[in-house]
């Protein structure tokens, strides 16, 4: 390694040199100046701090290098030198990250210093200048060139893997591994990662498949974090200045003064509590000198409210110099904006934050307002930014202080408490290198919140990497058009998932003895004088679960007949409802119909001239049709003259046999009643001698405690029987179902194409032959439902644009419930089901509507829509490479069509 000790330049405290080693000193100094780490010194806007020094000397010596550091902390920089290395070498670099939004950000960044003719940009649907010597790409991207254009890395002497952590992210997660792995080990990798407690465990794997490689860690801070607590309108510490894990007494009085969790008189204070408004956070912390901050709101909704609730206030934090500044940039943005979807945008809310200094930042808004909000953040004009939790990952917006407006998140299933890992990401935005002293980060507190708790978490630096690792289809296709299965099975055998099961089957082997004699004392305590009672209770089991088995399966079947059944419902239809607010008949006088995502359900006019607005938990059952009458143009319900003849007109229907009393709604389900299982169990409970015991509820509560903890051990076993060839007992599951559907080695290079969390669904739909069927707008409105995640379940029917778009999308639904069930049988994750919820936007968007037009009467924000339609321009871009090739010229005008306006521009 190159020995850094030249750089030294603190020798008060030395004694003074002789001649021949002050000549040395110059000598070596000297000799360091002019190798590549020595000039890249002279040009750092920064002096380089110890770890930054020790991970690009090691660089410089040729080997790996992983590193480990807060956020801000400068990891960045040893990228950028890997980068000069490639540089000096006349080898390329690929500087991979997690997000577009990062690849965005780098290839401005890099493209600054090094010319834009030498940076080009890969991320999926966009491409520029890909054989430039330093590319930025997102990781999928080098995944996909790895497995299909190994030409274009004959050159490649550098790769940086940024925000590698990212590895254990559920979705993205494997595409890191398979990286680490297939990259060839004559190409120098960099990876680097927030603080992990359990670097030392990544490190021993990154050796184990990549050779030598250097561990360079920090926990330590450029700029220095104090962490506070805002307890209503008065900023606490959290800890003593003496002692950094010691809460504040002074904090610990006022929140037991203002209710506490564990007060005595927390009830009534607690309600008596009130927290501070987001206007009188932003007060506070400009009265403190605290600004610019970042308020992390954990709710899209949350953080428009809150630019909403500061314009109310009128509060002006910007200078009449920062507002033409703001104005200027405005004008350059309005410019790429149309008219009509300026509303839509909420561009003219937008428009009087930024001037006023705030700004919310969230997924739901184009990547245009995002980026103009980082820009004027990043100068200092916009003073404070309401975000989610977004904009901690990577994006480069360092504030003086960050606050947390709640400690607990919704995580898709439920409300959580986030966890000592994202509390550190979030709080690692405090603090500008060069601008402040300090940072700070504010908690606003609730009498909900635990201060120790709060404590851990702030005190807790780091959180454990572990792999999210497993076989994909495509990549099980990849693998098998280069290899055997054997051998591909010893390829996968090296993940980092597969190092973290070997290692923990010591510790799982523990707990199953532990629980065994657990269960053991259970058994004597159930034991019963009539019989087996755990026979006995293996049936009750079996009963339960039976029954509520059956019970969703029903729920579900209704719902969805439910909603069936109300769409189609017309104007003039005449129905019965299954609900005691309507006696006899009523008329349809408004369809169902959705609009900002909210599913409004028909309007009736009942026999008794009432007008009723269907609420959703009033239907429970589906209605169907008895019969139309003809509802008078211009009708309208509030008129009371209107509603009689509406009236007069059914009367006359149902007398003359018009309207059939007897309708009723046919479900393309099947709905069954309580199944002769249940009944057959039943008689075996009710006949077993266990039964009649008196002490059978006291034997039953032994019996559900011992239950539970098998259940445990169960698994825990199956998972140790499987640890040692965890990976490859889920390779051969993927194969299995592959061949199920005729995917053999030989036939899958469409599959090796194909990438996604719906890969092999895109894959069968083509075989199918299903795209070959359709225009431009349903290409694009097909390729979404394999990309699209609806955010939340809503009772929402969405009907496609056009019969051959229906068709298709049915199809493909049959499809994936055979590939659905065969995943069930062989224990494989499920593929997710498509989802038509971007349907009539993306056609709308093809045919040429306005971004206005296009989501009329749907809940997708623009900033979502944006990015839906890129990813389905990234499938539309896959597709075209594997699809018959008159079809593939439909695909490639749908991109041009696509690829216009916001989603260009962005």
């Amino acid at each position: 390694m190159t020995d850094p000790t030249p750089l030294s330049t603190d020798t008060s405290a030395e004694e003074p040199l002789s001649p021949s080693a002050a000549y040395a000193d110059f000598k070596a100094r000297a000799e360091f100046a002019r190798t590549p780490l020595g000039q890249f010194m002279e040009r750092t806007e920064f002096a380089l701090d110890d770890f930054q020094i020790e991970a690009c000397s090691h660089l410089q010596d040729g080997e790996d290098v992983l590193v480990t550091a807060p956020t801000g902390a400068g990891k960045t920089l040893i990228a950028e030198f890997a980068v000069e290395l490639a540089r000096g070498e006349g080898k390329r670099v690929f500087y991979t990250t997690p997000i577009k939004a990062l690849s965005n950000q780098k290839f401005n960044d890099l493209a600054e210093v090094h010319g834009s003719e030498n940076v080009g940009l890969l991320t999926g649907d966009t491409s520029i200048r890909r054989d430039a010597p330093i590319i930025v790409m997102t990781t999928e991207v080098l995944r996909n060139m790895l497995y299909n254009d190994v030409s274009g890395l004959s050159d490649l002497g550098f790769v940086v893997l940024d925000e590698v952590h990212y590895l254990a992210d559920r979705f993205r997660g494997p595409v890191w591994e398979e990286v680490i792995i297939h990259l060839p080990d004559r190409v120098q990798m960099v990876s680097l990662s927030a603080t992990v407690s359990n670097v030392e465990e990544f490190g021993a794997w990154l050796r184990e498949v990549r050779g030598p490689t250097t561990i360079v860690s920090t926990t330590h801070r450029p700029v220095p974090l104090v962490n506070h607590v805002l307890v209503g309108h008065r900023m606490y510490d959290l800890f003593t200045h003496s002692d950094s894990d010691r809460i504040d007494p002074a904090l610990n009085h006022a929140t037991r003064t203002h209710g506490g969790p564990r007060s005595k008189r927390a009830r009534a204070t607690r309600a008596r509590f009130r927290r501070p408004s987001r206007t009188q956070v932003v007060a506070s912390l400009a009265e403190a000198a605290m600004l610019p901050a970042i308020m992390f709101i954990f709710s899209r909704n949350g953080c428009d409210e809150a630019v909403e609730q500061y314009l109310s206030t009128g509060t002006d934090l910007n200078s009449r110099e920062e507002k033409t500044i703001v104005n200027a940039a405005l004008e350059s943005l309005r410019d790429d904006l149309a008219d009509e979807d300026l509303g839509i945008l909420g561009y003219h809310t937008f428009r009087e934050g930024l001037l006023l200094g705030v700004a919310a930042h969230h997924a739901g808004m184009i990547p245009q307002f995002k980026q103009l909000v980082e820009e004027l953040f990043s100068q200092g004009i916009i003073k404070v930014v309401f975000a989610t939790e977004t904009l901690a990952l990577g994006i480069n917006m360092p504030a003086r202080t960050v606050v947390l407006e709640k400690l607990v998140k919704f995580n898709g299933e439920a409300h959580v408490m986030i966890t000592p890992g994202e509390y550190t990401q979030l709080t690692g935005r405090a603090g500008r290198r060069g601008i402040d002293r300090i940072g700070h980060s504010v908690v606003v507190w609730h009498p909900t919140i635990e201060v120790s708790e709060l404590a851990a978490l702030a005190s807790n630096r780091s959180y454990a990497l572990n792999s999210a690792f497993g076989p994909t289809y495509n990549m099980t296709a990849n693998l098998l058009s280069r290899m055997s299965s054997d051998e591909a099975a010893k390829v996968l055998e090296t993940s980092f998932a597969q190092f973290q099961a070997d290692k923990a089957v010591v510790g799982l082997a523990r707990k199953v003895r532990k629980n065994e004699a657990t269960i053991e004392a259970y058994e004597k305590s159930m034991h019963c004088d009539r019989g087996d009672f755990s026979e006995y209770a293996g049936l009750r089991r079996a009963i339960s679960d039976t029954q509520k088995q059956e019970t969703r399966t029903k729920s579900r079947n209704r719902q969805r007949d439910i909603v069936e059944s109300l769409t189609a419902l017309k104007i003039g239809d005449v129905v019965t409802m299954p609900a005691k607010r309507v006696g006899g008949r009523a008329v349809i006088i408004s369809p169902m119909s959705s609009k900002d995502g909210v599913s409004r359900l028909p309007t009736v006019l009942t026999e008794q001239g009432k007008v009723w607005h269907l609420r959703p938990h009033e239907v429970t059952e589906p209605v169907a049709s008895q019969g139309r009458v003809r509802v008078p143009k211009k009708f309208n319900h509030r008129q009371a003259g209107d509603r009689r003849q509406l009236l007069s007109i059914l009367e006359a229907a149902v007398a003359d046999g018009r309207v059939d009393a007897e309708a009723h709604w046919e479900s393309t389900r099947e709905h069954q009643g309580e199944s002769t299982t249940v009944a057959e169990l039943q008689a075996q409970m009710r006949a077993h001698p266990c039964h009649d015991c008196p002490d059978r509820e006291l034997h039953a509560r032994w019996a559900n405690r011992a239950d539970k903890l098998i259940r445990e051990n169960d698994s825990l076993i199956a998972r140790i029987e499987g640890r040692t060839t965890s990976i490859a007992l889920v390779f051969d599951r993927v194969q299995d179902v592959l061949r199920g559907l005729g995917f053999d080695p030989e036939h899958s290079t469409m599959l090796r194409r194909i990438y996604g969390e719906r890969d092999l669904l895109v894959a069968l739909t083509i075989r199918a032959g299903l795209w070959d069927r359709l225009n431009e707008p349903e290409l694009a409105a097909f390729a979404s439902i394999f990309v699209f995640q609806s955010r939340r379940d809503t009772l929402t029917a969405h009907r496609a644009p056009s019969a051959d778009l229906k068709a298709v999308c049915d199809e493909s639904e049959t499809i994936w419930r055979r590939l659905f069930h065969l995943e069930e049988q062989h224990a494989l994750t499920t593929t997710d089901e498509p989802d038509r919820g971007l349907i009539r936007p993306m056609y709308r968007w093809t045919e040429g509507k306005t971004l206005s037009e296009s989501l009329r009467g749907s809940d997708i924000a623009a900033g979502d829509f944006v990015r839906w339609a890129k990813q389905s321009l990234d499938l539309l871009g896959q597709v075209a490479e594997v699809i018959d090739a008159e079809t593939a010229v439909r695909v490639r005008r749908t991109i041009e069509a696509i690829r216009r306006g916001v989603v260009a521009d962005s």
